[in-house]
């Protein structure tokens, strides 16, 4: 679980510290009340931030707390000319007026508080065709990585590809779906965004965590925004992002192509997949994001992955041998991504290429 460390508030009027406390709530940022200055002594120093009212950034001053970083006033409506003097005097950063901040500080109560744990990968697969697999991929992608201790975010970008929480198993547990998760393009904290959605256990795990958000079978895709924030979160809080897209790059398609490190397309090895991958190709290329290749046994032709790879002009990333016994085990509701395998030697290739580790494996 993420470490969340409490803010500190001190602020007198209550309407504005019923906006604050419900600001914080809103960025999973759990705040700690200081009724005067020697409460807020206390946390002065440990506070990842300090929210304080007009009132309480002149006693803070008067008081002598010293001068420190990520202290925000708040005030209501426009701040009259000695809330600035105090804010200076505090050492404030931001004097900010409510409601018109109300954006801005839930962003920042959330960058604030979260622990963070570097930049997070974001890895994007797509189909060349229907039916090549790159769900089942994303989804052993995702649970290869939560095996490594990793904490993992898989996010369904196809509202016609059934739901990916099915690929999981989890179409029967709880949490949010797309048409439930309300961001509207706003800052998204990752362990609010873990704590709504469904987490499908991963067998043999270490200290990793996988949460997934799923289409709806009932209701369209995610809007671009909402794609954006969601990826962002993940990505600020160091996990690593899988997303599944439809092989015709949507808006929200697009949100998420321009936030990866690394795009991804899974092609079986015959001649009529080649063929439509090549659109796909063409299309991501134009997106300014040209993939790898991952290229699917079996072939009934004898097509091989170096061929298909030089007819569509892409990287090979890894060549992927039939999973023995996988359809039977999607359709018995297992996740996808046993720890040895074809399928788990292919996600482990694309894993360590957003990592930098390789240029193609055979798997």
């Amino acid at each position: 679980m993420h470490h969340q460390r409490r803010g500190l508030v001190m602020v007198s009027d209550p309407e504005l510290l019923d906006a604050v406390l419900r600001l914080g709530a809103a960025a999973g940022c759990e705040l700690e009340r200081a009724v005067d200055v020697t409460a807020a002594r206390r946390s002065w120093h440990d506070a990842p931030v300090v929210l304080l009212d007009a009132a309480a950034a002149h006693q803070c001053t008067r008081s002598g707390l010293p001068r420190r970083g990520g202290v925000v006033v708040a005030v209501r409506g426009e701040p009259p000319p000695a809330v600035w003097r105090h804010a200076v005097a505090v050492g404030a950063e931001h004097v900010v007026s409510l409601p018109d901040a109300e954006a801005w500080l839930v962003a920042a109560l959330s960058e604030a508080t979260e622990e963070h744990r570097g930049r997070g990968p974001v890895i994007a697969l797509v189909g060349g065709r229907g039916g090549a697999g790159a769900s089942v991929l994303a989804a052993a992608v995702a649970v290869t990585a939560v095996r490594d201790g990793q904490r993992a975010l898989l996010v369904d970008c196809d509202p016609l590809g059934g739901g990916l929480d099915l690929v999981l198993g989890a179409e029967d547990l709880e949490g949010m779906r797309w048409p439930q998760l309300d961001v509207h393009g706003g800052r998204v904290p990752a362990a609010a965004l873990h704590a709504a959605l469904p987490a499908p256990a991963v067998a043999g795990r270490g200290t990793g965590e996988l949460a997934v958000l799923s289409c709806d079978r009932g209701a369209g895709g995610p809007a671009p925004g909402a794609v954006a924030a969601v990826v962002d979160a993940g990505r600020r809080a160091g996990e690593t992002v899988v997303c599944d897209l439809p092989r015709h790059p949507s808006d929200a398609a697009a949100a998420a192509l321009a936030a990866a490190d690394l795009t991804v397309l899974v092609v079986p090895a015959d001649v009529r997949s080649c063929a439509a991958a090549a659109r796909v190709v063409a299309a991501l290329t134009g997106l300014g994001s040209p993939p790898r290749l991952v290229v699917r046994g079996p072939s009934p032709g004898g097509v091989d992955a170096d061929e298909v790879a030089r007819s569509l002009g892409v990287p090979l990333l890894a060549a992927m041998r039939p999973e023995p016994g996988l359809a039977r085990a999607l359709e018995r509701g297992e996740a996808p991504g046993r720890p040895r395998g074809p399928l788990a030697g292919a996600a482990r290739a694309v894993l360590a290429a957003v990592r930098g580790g390789v240029d193609g494996n055979r798997t």
